[in-house]
């Protein structure tokens, strides 16, 4: 920020180089200096300062075209001797949203132009004559005004489900920042899924992901994984086929979908499952026949093999048996035709049953970096399981659906159906009993973890070591990696995990040992804490009273814990069957 008594710049503490510095304390957002803590008066434009005009160029997407605007800027010298064009990030806006104030270029002469932004060129898109358009934004304006900026725009979830819904959200918080309403109490944008979030985050994630026994876990965006494995990538065309883009425009704006989530799960944006087109026991395995002794040599002989194409993401070849999914368990999803987007394609190359599809196959020739299949595989799912008590759609696509309880059948607590609202259901009684063999949610996953560690008893090789590959997550160190958009396949910089592509860990497996693990609260948060979003606690006292208090596990399983005694959890009140 350029501040406005010192007039020069300053850096306010709060951003993302103070969160992760190794000097503490300055992660709080405030208008103060981060060197010396001096108070900051942000500059809000150059205009009326000693400024030179400049001109951008900003995409005019609904004519695919360039619009060239003036904007005032300054100069700022760098550390490094150069001299810089800078401007504030109320200019720049002011001039996409074609606010002229006495600048140069394609600016609109007034609201009836039908230049873009203006309400003659709006009332094209929203329904809505220009005249109500001015009107609505006057008195928006004026009720800030009178307010002191107690203006409220609520959202619902239905913009979440729609297209351009990240455009629609920019706009509601352009309107509210135009008007000074950001950090006013009364004011803001009120999102009806917020009140969603789970509140005790940390606690809950630690044991729904098994965090207490291994850091690493494997989840997936459900959207990208549907769509990848239901092949629906097969009936579309690149972005330039459905939007315009200016002809200038490249990078990100250009191309395919698919093409985009290969590049995501290869630079370690996004993840995606399988990870790669090998099982990642197995390359363990090879890795260590090949002498990686150490997490690291194993993470080193893994980029070499893909540098090599030796290895491939499976997200590359999606289609190839090898990168299928075979087991898909559901949990009450309501995932074939409630939420599943393209049914027809969900039966058609998941399940392999009957379907209504009529849609051709369009990018043969538009995606890159993906193999094509002639034939598209039908029916790659081996299994589908399903815990229910809705005879629903997914019910009865299921091979096996297995009986749950209604919320008042239940003695813990649970979300309901509609809402991650959690219900405790005190003195640990059913409202009604349970009737045709249903279970709660707990006892229905316990059974299943309880029989696959039986199974696993069985079996030679039940505890291998793992690898597991994970994006760069936000809140973590890793946001800061990539401050430039380089692709280590493309040679543009070296492949490093957690840094340039997906951080690597080696972990280590007892399917054995699935069951007690599962019931036990493990030692990793005693060890390390709980924590979200980049802060975390310690909580080995109540781990400590957790010992005292509730009933203890020996394990006798595992020689990395022998000996060790686990509180176990209320798990162990639901039967295993």
């Amino acid at each position: 920020m350029r501040d406005e008594a010192a007039n020069r710049p300053k850096m306010p503490m709060g951003g993302v180089g103070f969160r992760w510095a190794t000097q503490k304390g300055k992660w709080d957002l405030k208008l103060e200096e981060g060197l010396d803590g001096s108070e900051i008066r942000p500059v809000l434009t150059f205009l009326d300062s000693n400024h030179e005009i400049t001109t951008v160029e900003f995409d005019d997407f609904s004519e695919a075209r360039l619009l060239r605007r003036g904007v005032s800027a300054r100069r700022v010298n760098t550390a490094d001797g150069r001299s810089v064009l800078v401007a504030t990030v109320n200019d720049l806006p002011m001039a996409q949203y074609g606010v002229p104030r006495g600048l140069p270029g394609d600016y609109p002469e007034d609201y009836h132009t039908g230049r873009p932004y203006t309400s003659a060129w709006a009332e094209k898109y929203a329904d809505m004559g220009r005249e109500m358009l001015l009107r609505f934004a006057r008195q928006w304006g004026r009720t800030a005004e009178l307010t002191r900026g107690k203006c409220l725009v609520i959202i619902g979830a239905g913009i979440n489900h729609w297209y351009h819904a990240n455009l629609m959200h920019r706009a509601a918080i352009h309107a509210l920042r135009f008007c000074g309403r950001a950090g006013v109490n009364g004011s803001g944008l009120a999102h009806y899924v917020g009140q969603e979030k789970l509140a005790p985050m940390e606690s809950w994630s630690a044991i729904a992901y098994a965090r207490v026994w291994n850091p690493a876990v494997r989840l997936q965006n459900a959207p990208s994984w549907h769509d990848v494995h239901t092949d629906q990538r097969r009936y579309e065309r690149n972005f330039t086929d459905y939007h315009t883009v200016p002809q200038s425009s490249n990078g990100l704006a250009r191309g395919h979908t698919m093409e985009m989530q290969v590049r995501a799960g290869r630079c370690g944006w996004l993840p995606f499952y399988p990870q790669f087109n090998k099982n990642s026991l197995e390359i363990v395995k090879e890795a260590e026949q090949a002498s990686a002794s150490t997490p690291e040599a194993v993470n080193a002989h893994v980029v070499r093999q893909l540098l090599e194409g030796k290895l491939r993401l499976a997200v590359e070849d999606p289609d190839a048996p090898e990168n299928w999914p075979r087991v898909w368990f559901l949990w009450r999803g309501h995932a074939l035709m409630a939420s599943a987007k393209g049914h027809e394609f969900f039966l058609k190359h998941c399940l392999g049953t009957h379907t209504n599809a009529i849609a051709e196959d369009l990018s043969r020739d538009a995606v890159r970096g993906v193999r094509w299949h002639e034939q598209a595989p039908q029916g790659k799912l081996d299994l589908v399981v399903e815990l229910n008590f809705h005879m629903d759609t997914s019910a009865l696509y299921s091979d096996v659906v297995l009986p749950a309880a209604t919320w008042y059948e239940k003695a813990d607590s649970h979300p309901t159906d509609l809402h991650s609202f959690i219900h405790p259901h005190l003195g640990r009684r059913a409202a009604l009993q349970g009737i045709q063999g249903r279970r709660a949610d707990i006892q229905g996953a316990r059974a299943q973890v309880h029989r696959t560690g039986r199974a696993a008893l069985q079996r030679p090789g039940a505890r291998p070591r793992d690898l597991v590959a994970a994006p760069l997550a936000r809140d973590t160190l890793a946001e800061i990696a990539q401050p430039e958009i380089r692709d280590w396949l493309r040679g543009e910089v070296e492949p490093v995990p957690g840094k340039t592509m997906p951080a690597l860990s080696v972990v280590s497996r007892d399917y054995r040992a699935l069951y007690d693990q599962f019931v036990a609260l493990g030692p990793l948060e005693r060890e390390n804490g709980l924590g979200a979003h980049g802060t975390d606690y310690p909580v080995a006292d109540f781990y400590g009273q957790a010992l005292e208090s509730l009933p203890a596990q020996y394990a006798d399983y595992d020689p990395l814990y022998w000996g060790a005694v686990f509180p176990l959890g209320m798990y162990t009140a639901c039967s295993a069957g």
